[in-house]
């Protein structure tokens, strides 16, 4: 049956909310981690890109108390080749009010969303999603031990 607007359809009743807006889908880790990991990436070379990636940093500190932030990273580390800082989100409530606020104040800056499983590659990249333009990880981190 189609909803009023014509084009999308009612759906049938459900006797409770899904899960997934409680605790985050299996594999997911909804433990100490964290469920997703964010990676707002800047150019460490541009004066502006790193002005505004140390406010926003800043801002979201102010905003988002709750959530776990670290240092920003004026140079490589890990699989990220640029400058960054990673924001851990916890429950599916914390990603449903951040990754909103992000997408408006990221400004310039990209940023890698991901989630947290014991498979770091496949979350890296297959289950990753990006807002902006994506940067190329340095992924051979990931095959040692393979």
């Amino acid at each position: 049956e189609k909803a009023k607007d014509g084009k999308s359809y009612v759906n049938p009743p459900a006797e409770k909310p899904s899960p997934a807006y409680k605790s985050f889908a299996s594999p997911i880790s909804n433990g100490e981690r964290g469920g997703f990991d964010i990676h707002v990436y800047f150019m460490q070379n541009d004066e502006q890109q790193v002005t505004f990636a140390k406010e926003l940093w800043e801002r979201i500190r102010r905003e988002f108390p709750e959530l776990r932030i670290y240092k920003v990273w004026d140079q490589p580390i890990g699989p990220h080749p640029i400058g960054m800082f990673e924001v851990n989100l916890f429950t599916p409530e914390q990603f449903g009010a951040f990754v909103p606020w992000l997408v408006i104040n990221r400004g310039p800056l990209s940023a890698l969303v991901h989630p947290n499983t014991d498979e770091e590659e496949r979350d890296h990249t297959q289950r990753a999603t990006w807002m902006g333009q994506p940067i190329p990880l340095n992924l051979r981190m990931f095959k040692h031990g393979k």
